[in-house]
C-alpha cells in the first residue's frame, strides 16, 4: 500500500485536489478533520484541541489503511497539525513529535494560489503564509520525509501532481480486462 499526504498551508488547494486525484486512481482518500472540528467547535484552537484533531485523523486514517486501499491519499495529517501548532503557540505538545504513522510521499503544495477566507482560516497575510509554508517544509524535512513541491492553477496543478506521483511509481489501477463488461469498452 502506498500512501500519499497533501501537506502545506490552509488554502494552498488540498481539498480540491485530493477529490480530483482520489478519482484519478479510483481510490479512497481521507479528508482533512481540522476543518469539520472548526467547523463545528470554531478556530479558537488550544493545544488540546489540535492534539484531538492529530488523534481523530490519525484514527481515520489506520481505518482507512485497513481497507486496502491502494494507494491511499489523505488531506493533512497530524504533521500538519504540529505545523498549526507551532503557528498558533510557537511550541507543540510532545504528542505531535511522538508521533510516526507518517506516509509514504508527501506532496507539498506551494502558495501559489490566492488565499480565500473561508470562515475556517486564519493566515492569509503574504508574510503568515510564506512563514506557515516554511514551517511546512521544515517539518518533512526535519523527519527526513519524502516530498516533492507542487504548484500551479486549477489544472497545472492537478497535472503536476499526477507527474510527481507518476515519477516516483504511484500509477492508476489498471483494470482487470475480465472484469469489463461489453458496455464499459
Amino acid at each position: 500500500m502506498t500512501v500519499i499526504c497533501l501537506h502545506g498551508p490552509e488554502s494552498t488547494g488540498k481539498s480540491t485536489l485530493i477529490e480530483q486525484l482520489a478519482a484519478h486512481y479510483a481510490t479512497v482518500f481521507v479528508p482533512e478533520y481540522g476543518r469539520t472540528f472548526a467547523e463545528q467547535h470554531g478556530t479558537d484552537f488550544t493545544m488540546a484541541d489540535l492534539v484531538e484533531i492529530a488523534q481523530t485523523h490519525d484514527a481515520m486514517t489506520q481505518a482507512a489503511r485497513a481497507t486496502g486501499a491502494d494507494p491511499l491519499f489523505l488531506d493533512t495529517d497530524p504533521l500538519m497539525t504540529a505545523v498549526w501548532a507551532d503557528m498558533l503557540f510557537g511550541t507543540r505538545d510532545p504528542w505531535f513529535d511522538a508521533w510516526h504513522n507518517t506516509a509514504d510521499l508527501y506532496l507539498l503544495l506551494d502558495i501559489d494560489l490566492p488565499w480565500i477566507e473561508d470562515g475556517t482560516r486564519l493566515f492569509g497575510s503574504t508574510a503568515e503564509r510564506q512563514r506557515f509554508f516554511d514551517l511546512s517544509r521544515a517539518e518533512l524535512e526535519r523527519r527526513g520525509l519524502a516530498y516533492v513541491l507542487v504548484g500551479g492553477r486549477g489544472p497545472d496543478r492537478l497535472a503536476a501532481a499526477l507527474a510527481a506521483l507518476a515519477s516516483v511509481g504511484v500509477r492508476p489501477a489498471t483494470p482487470n480486462p475480465a472484469s469489463l463488461s461489453p458496455s464499459s469498452l
